[in-house]
């Protein structure tokens, strides 16, 4: 957590608490109030924290520039605010609170004119990994009146991927339950209210108040009268840091369900099917077909009424760049009919810049990505909409440039994905302590059992190594985990990520719960889902606990991979080949695979690691067991 002061503001006798245009520590335009950490009508000093702001990617506490006391909350929790915002009114120096309050609350308090008092604090829902979006309240363990202690267990989430028992970060009186046993809630949304005595919560207005209705950044603002759900660019990757939207499957007006496929996006690596995470009416989409969008900024909004989410957007809890009207957007795509065409953008190895459902497109209608302008994607890359008005080609294509065709060096930049693939793997080995256990095992009896079952499951050499590796994961936990913050994360499945290669890089789509397959069902999944990735499409990105790379294909004899973070571990696999084989003293001539392990030091022991080597050594050596 980060600290850092506010722009002071006089305004006659009163002050104002504003957050300044440029701030180092965010990446975003806006960010989201956690949480007030005085109460209006209580007194503060000088460097004393305030108030605590979520931005992209860290948690930034205000601290106080001078002393005074808080008069006026104008960014209530929960409500998004943009650099430059007011937060809050404040009188200096220490004043009484009484003859500080002139005028009714605002912000979380517009439903009560008298200032609380005493402190109210916010129990919110935790978000147990990067892709959790929401969590289910399976179980209250505490109840409303009880003392709870910091690190105390509350109650028991359901998230995407496990039941969790929830701790308490905060202390104090548990005075009111918001969401009840079965509710579904959105990350960092109130679950419970601390309060010393009930008649504090009186500011807060009913507890579906606090839960669902952004407050208003403004004292004049228009508060939205009904719920309203902003519907964000997700984060696909660690590496990702926006995305282009390139179709959109549902229309406002439309009532949506959970899981249901609502838009495509464009991001670094590939295309990607994006599933609603809540349920509703779709009232309006702001960002069009085109628009390159930050991660977790809205491109849509999921309301009854199309009037509340117009009084949300005047209200200014949302940033400017999603106020583009219908048919419209922020970033507005390249014309491809333009009277004067760019050369199409080209890569670091000289391809054009294409995203892979616009090469899908391009191949289906005969198009050569050459003859296209620049495309309007990041850094030129060609999509789907640049498409649409572009002519067929000659069968003759460009020939690509290079050293060797022009006699000169030839210098180019890194394409996007080749960037995201830097990046990360850069930092997996910069800051991961990778260690490595390597075998090689006799493949004969692993070789005969492939074949002796190919003709009926239709399985390849990987399905079968795949699925001994799901079994085998699943008995060791600490290959199901991960290591997010400085937790040590177990998870209940083997949901493994297959390294794929494609045109502009590397992927690695997931195959969720691998060791219920079996060979019977495995290869078909693991084929529809490489497939898909190498049309672009990426299935279940961030939730594998760990990844294996095959070469074998390749030839490969031997080779070591780097961890995707924030897995446990990657095993690179080599090719069956024919060697001396030595038993017993007797030499015979054999087929051998040998098989590289790299762990996260941190997570995983050496000795766990041999043990877990030997167990998948004994499952490959004999296969059988795969049929049990």
């Amino acid at each position: 957590m980060c600290t850092f002061g506010l722009e002071l503001v006089k305004v006659s006798q009163m002050s104002i608490l504003r957050l300044p245009k440029e701030v180092a520590g965010f990446k975003a335009a806006s960010a989201t109030v956690c949480r007030w950490l005085k109460a209006q009508g209580q007194s503060f000093a000088k460097g004393e924290p305030i108030v605590e702001l979520d931005s992209v990617d860290s948690l930034i506490q205000i601290e106080a520039a001078e002393s005074g006391t808080l008069t006026q909350i104008i960014a209530a929790p929960h409500a998004t605010v943009l650099l430059g915002a007011d937060l809050a009114e404040f009188t200096s120096g220490n004043s009484s609170p009484e003859a500080q309050v002139s005028h009714p609350t605002q912000g979380v308090a517009a439903m009560s004119t008298s200032a609380p008092t005493g402190k109210v604090t916010p129990i919110l829902m935790p978000q147990a990994g990067n892709t959790m979006e929401e969590g289910r309240i399976v179980k209250w363990i505490a109840k409303a009146g009880d003392r709870i202690a910091v690190g105390q267990v509350i109650c028991e989430i359901e998230t995407d991927k496990a039941t969790i028992e929830f701790e308490s970060t905060d202390a104090g009186r548990l005075a009111r339950i918001v969401a009840k046993e079965g509710d579904v809630v959105a990350v960092k949304q109130p679950i419970a209210l601390l309060a010393e005595s009930d008649s504090d919560l009186q500011s807060t207005g009913s507890a579906s108040a606090v839960a669902s209705a952004p407050a208003p950044s403004k004292p004049t603002a228009k508060p939205p009268t009904g719920k309203v759900v902003p519907v964000l660019m997700p984060q696909v990757g660690n590496s990702m840091e926006e995305g282009t939207i390139i179709k959109w499957h549902v229309k406002p007006g439309d009532v949506i369900k959970l899981g249901q496929i609502i838009f495509e996006i464009d991001t670094d690596k590939a295309s990607v099917e994006i599933e609603a995470t809540q349920e509703g009416r779709l009232s309006k989409i702001v960002q069009q077909v085109g628009a390159v969008v930050p991660i977790k900024q809205p491109v849509a909004f999921i309301a009854d009424n199309d009037a509340d989410v117009d009084a949300y957007l005047e209200s200014g809890d949302t940033p400017a760049a999603v106020a583009a009207p219908i048919g419209g957007s922020a970033t507005q795509a390249v014309p491809v009919n333009s009277s004067v065409a760019a050369p199409a953008a080209r890569s670091g190895d000289g391809r054009v810049k294409a995203s892979p459902a616009a090469r899908k497109l391009a191949a289906e209608r005969g198009l050569d990505l050459s003859t296209v302008a620049t495309g309007s994607g990041p850094g030129g890359r060609i999509l789907t909409t640049d498409l649409a008005h572009a002519s067929q080609a000659s069968t003759a294509k460009s020939a690509t440039p290079s050293a060797t065709t022009t006699g000169v060096v030839v210098r180019k930049p890194m394409s996007k994905m080749r960037k995201a693939i830097a990046t990360n793997l850069q930092v997996s080995k910069q800051t991961i302590p990778h260690f490595y256990v390597r075998l090689t095992i006799n493949a004969d009896p692993l070789f005969a059992f492939y074949r002796a079952q190919k003709p009926a499951t239709g399985c390849t050499l990987n399905d079968v190594v795949l699925l001994a590796i799901g079994k085998t994961i699943s008995e060791f936990p600490a290959f199901r985990s991960r290591l997010e913050g400085n937790d040590i994360v177990e998870y209940p499945n083997s949901n493994i990520a297959v390294a794929v290669s494609v045109e502009d890089g590397l992927v690695v789509p997931v195959l969720m719960t691998l060791e219920r397959h079996s060979l019977s069902t495995l290869p078909a999944e693991s084929r529809r889902v490489v497939e898909n990735a190498r049309k672009g499409k990426l299935e279940n990105i961030g939730k594998a606990v760990f990844t294996i790379s095959n070469m074998g294909m390749l030839g490969v004899e031997d080779f070591s991979a780097i961890i995707n973070p924030p897995e446990s571990g990657i095993l690179a696999i080599s090719a069956v080949r024919e060697d001396v084989i030595v038993k017993d003293g007797a030499i015979r001539a054999g087929k051998v695979m040998s098989m590289t392990l790299s762990v996260d030091h941190r997570v995983v022991d050496g000795a766990l690691a041999a043990t877990f080597m030997a167990k998948l050594k004994e499952r490959l050596e004999k296969p059988e067991s795969l049929l049990a």
